[in-house]
């Protein structure tokens, strides 16, 4: 949107409101999960890219954790495979997982690091298997159908340990990890693991002092479309129970919570569709979605 409609008084006035977030926030992680419109869309990815180098500049320590769900869609229908999707996860497959790791490892990684950098930045693009700082095994996912009942996803991971001193190593170099969710078993396997779940994880690793998850709706809605603010444990399970969190979202809902019950200390679902999203959240009263509450 131009801008030149504002006088510069105005614009000071802006920049000045900033100062406390900037002084409360100095030397800070956020560790920020990229993903929907906000990768798609031209002027929202050169925008996010902005907003990420902002926050680098004056003095946070931003983190990007990215998706890569219609980019790995476009390239299985290519092949002539279908996506599969069971409670929220990806069926992978041997050959699924191949064509995962190219696409995320590499057309989407390096796409975000390029933004990045263009804008000003210095990223760098990662993916769990480097230096081995993202351990997993297979996941085998409950059926929440049948209690007790085990669903094999293929080479879905789970984290059993993150490495922290790869992103220490690359912030003291002032540089942005960007990190691609794939993760790496004891004797070398290659796991995809969901990226709310990587980066739920990663917040709590890096004592994060928020976590921000970019979706494609305004934050958590409740049954009548409604956006619901303030989200604790209890109204959670309500939600859930009721059918109003399914698919998708269950997974990012599950990460958001387990970061705030472990110490990270404001976690955000924003509407990743929102110019900026990530400057109104953050240097700004003007919440743009769902905050989850520990208790």
């Amino acid at each position: 949107m131009p801008l030149s409609h504002i006088t510069a008084t105005d614009k000071a006035r802006v920049i000045a409101e900033a100062l406390p977030y900037i002084q409360r926030f100095w030397d800070k992680t956020v560790v920020i999960k990229y993903g929907g419109n906000a990768m798609t869309d031209p002027v929202l990815k050169a925008a996010f890219a902005r907003d990420v180098v902002l926050l680098k500049l004056v003095g946070l320590n931003p983190v990007v954790v990215h998706g890569g769900g219609p980019q790995i869609e476009d390239l299985l229908k290519r092949v002539g495979k279908e996506g599969k999707f069971i409670q929220g996860m990806r069926v992978t497959d041997a050959e699924t997982m191949e064509l995962v790791e190219m696409v995320l490892g590499g057309q989407v990684n390096k796409e975000i690091v390029n933004l990045i950098n263009q804008a000003g930045g210095k990223a760098v693009g990662v993916t769990g298997k480097d230096g081995r700082f993202i351990r997993a095994k297979k996941l085998m996912m409950e059926n929440k159908d049948a209690p007790g009942d085990l669903i094999d996803i293929g080479q879905v991971g789970q984290i059993t340990k993150i490495d922290p001193s790869l992103i220490a190593f690359l912030d003291s170099g002032d540089f942005i990890p960007v990190i691609a969710p794939i993760g790496v078993g004891e004797d070398g396997e290659t796991y995809n693991i969901n990226a709310d779940v990587v980066a739920g994880k990663l917040a709590e690793v890096l004592k994060a002092e928020k976590l921000v998850l970019l979706t494609n709706t305004p934050g958590v809605l409740d049954k009548d479309g409604n956006l619901l603010t303030g989200l604790t444990p209890k109204k959670i399970d309500e939600l859930v129970a009721e059918g109003t969190l399914s698919g998708g979202m269950l997974p990012k809902i599950g990460s958001a919570l387990d970061a705030a019950k472990s110490g990270v200390k404001a976690v955000h679902i924003i509407d990743g569709r929102v110019e900026h999203a990530l400057l109104l959240e953050i240097m700004t009263d003007q919440g743009v979605g769902t905050l989850i509450k520990s208790s």
